[in-house]
């Protein structure tokens, strides 16, 4: 259930039965030549509509947020299309989404990530959102809040496949593993993309700094990856595998005392 296909009605209705929520979170820079550059918020959005679906057909709906699609990517500004926001500004966004939604409410937050750039200041937002509670600044109407965050690449039948398939060509950006999740979801658009001209083999490894930095270490976007590799079938398999964890995660955060 797609909060922005519901009406206020039917989130009502859906809020007497469940206090849950999932929101995708991604970030919008460069994939390399043959990635998207939305791949890390097209994701984690891919899955959980996904899992939407199926429990949808089950007759046990999940409501899912609109995906936060621009996220933490200073360095990639070196690559055009790329965009960033500030930890300030994410964390800020993050707590007025929760107190927003908590307002009517909602009471456990299932951030799905596709951006590990995003991991630190997710966590920050969530003590600020505890800190208010905690401090007695959280509006008197508000429900006590949990927030909880899942890496969807590091579940650990994404890794497993991604390791079986793909091997050390996975990579540590647009690696082979989410460019095939991509590819699945977005077939035609990966038919125009996928033969883009890079480098042979492995992109080579290093630290990350400032985007100058980025673009002169890593002159076509890939760290340590090769996603020549990626497949739509890949792709597949990687969906219904992290579908079927993902829910088993939501389900036992819902469960949680």
């Amino acid at each position: 259930m797609r909060l922005q296909l519901a009406t206020w009605p039917e989130v009502e209705t859906y809020l007497s039965a469940s206090k849950g929520i999932v929101i995708p979170i991604g970030s919008t820079e460069q994939h390399g030549p043959t990635g998207f550059i939305g791949t890390d918020a097209l994701c984690p959005e891919l899955l959980a509509f996904g899992l939407a679906e199926k429990r949808a057909a089950a007759g046990n709906p999940v409501m899912v947020a609109p995906t936060l699609s621009i996220g933490m990517a200073q360095h990639h500004l070196g690559f055009a299309g790329s965009v960033t926001l500030r930890p300030s500004t994410m964390i800020a966004m993050v707590q007025d989404i929760v107190n927003s939604l908590a307002k009517h409410g909602f009471e456990r937050f299932f951030f799905l990530n596709g951006h590990g750039g995003n991991i630190a200041t997710l966590n920050a937002a969530f003590s600020e959102i505890y800190a208010e509670h905690s401090l007695g600044k959280a509006d008197d109407n508000r429900p006590p809040v949990r927030c909880t965050l899942v890496n969807w690449f590091t579940l650990k039948r994404v890794m497993d496949i991604c390791a079986e398939r793909f091997g050390d060509d996975d990579g540590a950006h647009a690696t082979c593993g989410e460019v095939s999740l991509t590819y699945y979801g977005f077939r035609k658009d990966a038919e125009r993309v996928r033969t883009a001209e890079m480098a042979p083999g492995r992109a080579g490894d290093g630290p990350i700094f400032d985007c100058d930095d980025y673009r002169r270490r890593f002159p076509d976007g890939r760290i340590g990856s090769d996603p020549r590799k990626a497949t739509v079938e890949a792709g597949e398999v990687l969906y219904n595998a992290a579908i079927e964890e993902i829910g088993a995660r939501y389900d036992a955060f819902l469960a949680a005392d």
